[in-house]
C-alpha cells in the first residue's frame, strides 16, 4: 500500500516498517523521550492517534502500531489474526525498538493486546491509559455474544467481506455524536479496507470476542500484577461498545486509576475528542513523572526494511 491516499497534513509522519514471521508491520515513531505505545482496535490504524502524537512529540517519544491486517501493515490471505498473535507482533516491536518504561494507551482489542505485554513484562510498564475497552472473557454478556455471534457469523463476515461494513457503516454508528467524523477522516478508515481481500483482519475480531475467551481468562487472571501502577481510564460514555458497566469494572479492579468520563463522547474518543482526550492525558504524564527532561532519549532505530508510505 503506497498511502498516496493519506494526507500528509493530517498524518505528517514518517513510515516505518518492522518484519514479523507473516510480514511487514507498519508503525510510526515520532518524538524523543519516555516512550509511549499507542495500540489501536478495529477497525481502525495508527491515523486514530494522529491528534496524540502531534500533542505529545514535543516532548515524548511516540510509537503507534498499525496490526498486521490493517492500516499500512501488509494483509496476508493466510494467517491466524488471532489477539494473541497481535500481542505477539506488538511485544516484539516493543523488544526490537528497546524501549523501557513504557506508557501504553489502549483502545478497543488495544485493551487487551497491550496489556498481555504488560501482564507478562509488568516491569518494563510505567504508566496505563485506558479508553473504552476491555480485557476478560465476555461469553457470558448477551451484549457481546449477540454481537460476536452475528459479526462474527456468516452474515456479519459477508458484510464486512462484500460492503466494508465495520469500517463504512459501524465505525460511524459508534460516535456519540457523528457529525464529528468528517467525511475525509472517514475515508481514511475505509481505504486501508477497501478492497475485499484485505478485510481478513477486520473480519476475524468480532468471532474472537468469543473465540478468545481462554486467551482472555488466562490474561484477567494475571492482571492483578499492573494493581498499583498509574493508571488513566478515559471513557466515552456513548459508546454502544463499552458501557458504563465495563469502566465500572475497571475501576473495581483497580481503586487507583483516574477516571475522566466524556458524556456526549462515543467509542472512538481519539477521533470525536481529541482535545479533551490530550487535556486528560498530558497532566496525567506529566503527574506521573513523563516529561523528565533527565530521562535519556530512546532514538528511533533505522527501518528494519520496506521504504517510507508516502
Amino acid at each position: 500500500m503506497t498511502g498516496d491516499w493519506i494526507d500528509r497534513k493530517e498524518y505528517p509522519f514518517e513510515s516505518r516498517y518492522f518484519d514479523v514471521p507473516v510480514g511487514k508491520l507498519h508503525y510510526v515513531d515520532e518524538g524523543a523521550g519516555s516512550p509511549i505505545v499507542m495500540v489501536h482496535g478495529n477497525p481502525t490504524w495508527s491515523y486514530l492517534y494522529r491528534h496524540l502524537i502531534k500533542r505529545l512529540r514535543p516532548e515524548y517519544r511516540c510509537i503507534a502500531v498499525d496490526h498486521i491486517g490493517f492500516g499500512l501493515s501488509d494483509k496476508p490471505k493466510d494467517w491466524t489474526y488471532r489477539p494473541q498473535d497481535h500481542a505477539g507482533n506488538l511485544a516484539a516491536l516493543i523488544e526490537a525498538l528497546a524501549l523501557k518504561n513504557v506508557t501504553l494507551v489502549l483502545q478497543d482489542w488495544g485493551g487487551p493486546i497491550g496489556l498481555s505485554y504488560a501482564v507478562r513484562h509488568p516491569e518494563n510498564v510505567a504508566r496505563i491509559v485506558l479508553i473504552n475497552t476491555w480485557a476478560w472473557p465476555v461469553n457470558r454478556d448477551l451484549h457481546y455474544v449477540g454481537f460476536s455471534s452475528f459479526m462474527g457469523g456468516p452474515i456479519g463476515r459477508m458484510l464486512i467481506r462484500r460492503h466494508n461494513f465495520f469500517a463504512r457503516v459501524l465505525l460511524r454508528q459508534a460516535f456519540g455524536d457523528k457529525a464529528k467524523l468528517s467525511k475525509a477522516a472517514h475515508e481514511h478508515y475505509i481505504h486501508p479496507l477497501v478492497a475485499p481481500e484485505d478485510r481478513q483482519g477486520c473480519i476475524a475480531f468480532p468471532k474472537q470476542i468469543l473465540a478468545s475467551t481462554p486467551w482472555l481468562g488466562q490474561l484477567w487472571d494475571k492482571v492483578s500484577v499492573l494493581k498499583g501502577k498509574p493508571k488513566l481510564l478515559v471513557w466515552g460514555m456513548k459508546d454502544i461498545a463499552f458501557r458504563d458497566k465495563e469502566l465500572k469494572r475497571w475501576e473495581q479492579t483497580f481503586p487507583e486509576a483516574q477516571a475522566v468520563r466524556l458524556n456526549t463522547v462515543g467509542h472512538f474518543v481519539q477521533e470525536e475528542a481529541p482535545d479533551e482526550l490530550a487535556e486528560a492525558v498530558v497532566p496525567f504524564l506529566q503527574k506521573q513523572g513523563g516529561h523528565d527532561k533527565r530521562f535519556k532519549p530512546t532514538v528511533p532505530p533505522p527501518l528494519r526494511s520496506g521504504e517510507p508510505a508516502a
